[in-house]
């Protein structure tokens, strides 16, 4: 009686609804099986039962959103055996920081269509690299119609990299986002979380797709390796990550974002020893906020686990830590997570005793 009344007076306060349960995110596909970004890892992801599957994106030289980590591709390609691309091996920097590598903003589609994608990690994950030089890198078009093509309703998590570096070169990457998610059938009613690092791109996207209902905004929050989004230290601004986890710093991100996304250890740090403790105040401040929280990135081997949650070789697979830390998180409230391992994120979220 009391909430209809204050529906009718209007004092409700309207929030963001959260999840109903924890959503997986794929993170560039089910990458600890297949290389990341490739169809075959989110067609693996998507049959592994992930909610979301995730593609990073960056343009080609004529325009096109591809699928890489990083526009970097010296890491994620075969383009170090390709004689005729030794030339377009260059130092830029992105983001202040100074990289080498061979960049996908340098080549056309159709260049790029002749590489084959690589496992970053190969020496941790010998099954993954098992499929080197089988894939080619993916579009945002090629990935939206195996989503398509699925049996279940599968969303898609897009990240922008870096929007305000590739402006400074002439690619209007959220413009090119807009226009995609605006011209694809599925992509204007299957759901849509588009996630960045940067404030001034998801503002400007807050705007361009507000009728786009079925499309919600994820502000990532860095670890305190990184002080300020790339975005601010243009603007010469003094914003920094710590001070957009505050509740006051959440309440801002609420007026232009639904989910935020920290690294794990800023939701449930680890101690001196790398144990992992007890949840800090980031969910509950966020949830008060109106804002769902996703955390990243969850991995099954031993070297990303809390030390506590380890087992067996220090590089091998300990998928039972992994759940049981994907658990934790799930008792602190989170409401979605990313994870190079959907089927272990599935399992983490089946009934258990204890």
């Amino acid at each position: 009686m009391m909430v209809r009344l204050l529906l009718v007076l209007g004092l409700v306060m309207t929030t963001a609804p959260l999840a109903a349960k924890p959503l997986i995110f794929a993170h560039r596909g089910a990458s600890a099986w297949l290389p990341e970004e490739t169809l075959a890892a989110y067609e693996r992801a998507i049959a592994d039962g992930a909610d979301f599957i995730e593609p990073d994106l960056v343009p080609t030289k004529d325009g096109v959103l591809v699928a890489r980590h990083e526009s970097n591709i010296a890491e994620t390609t075969d383009v170090a055996s390709h004689p005729e691309f030794a030339a377009r091996r260059v130092v830029k920097v992105i983001d202040g920081r100074a990289q080498e590598g061979w960049f996908t903003e340098d080549f056309t589609l159709a260049e790029l269509k002749t590489l084959r994608a690589k496992e970053r990690l190969g020496a941790l994950r010998p099954e993954s690299k098992a499929h080197d030089g089988q894939f080619e890198v993916a579009t945002l078009g090629e990935i939206v119609a195996l989503a398509a093509r699925s049996k279940r309703r599968v969303g898609l998590v897009p990240e922008l990299k870096h929007p305000t570096y590739f402006a400074g070169l002439g690619f209007d990457t959220p413009g090119m986002l807009v226009a995609a998610i605006k011209g694809s059938a599925y992509l204007r009613r299957a759901p849509v979380i588009v996630q960045c690092f940067e404030i001034a791109t998801l503002k400007r996207l807050h705007k361009e797709l507000a009728e786009q209902r079925n499309v919600e905004l994820l502000q990532l929050i860095q670890g305190p390796e990184v002080r300020q989004p790339a975005d601010v230290v243009l603007a010469s601004g003094v914003l920094t990550f710590e001070d957009m986890v505050t509740p006051a710093g959440l309440a801002e991100i609420a007026t232009y974002a639904q989910w935020i996304s920290p690294p794990l250890r800023r939701v449930i740090p680890l101690d001196a020893a790398g144990q992992s403790g007890p949840p800090a105040a980031l969910i509950a401040d966020a949830h008060k906020a109106g804002l769902k929280v996703s955390v990243f990135t969850f991995r099954p081997e031993n070297q990303f686990l809390p030390v506590n949650l380890r087992g067996g070789d220090a590089n091998a697979r300990w998928p039972q830590g992994m759940v049981a830390d994907v658990r934790a998180f799930v008792a602190a409230g989170v409401d979605g997570f990313f994870t190079d391992d959907p089927a272990l994120g599935r399992a983490a979220l089946a009934p258990h005793k204890g």
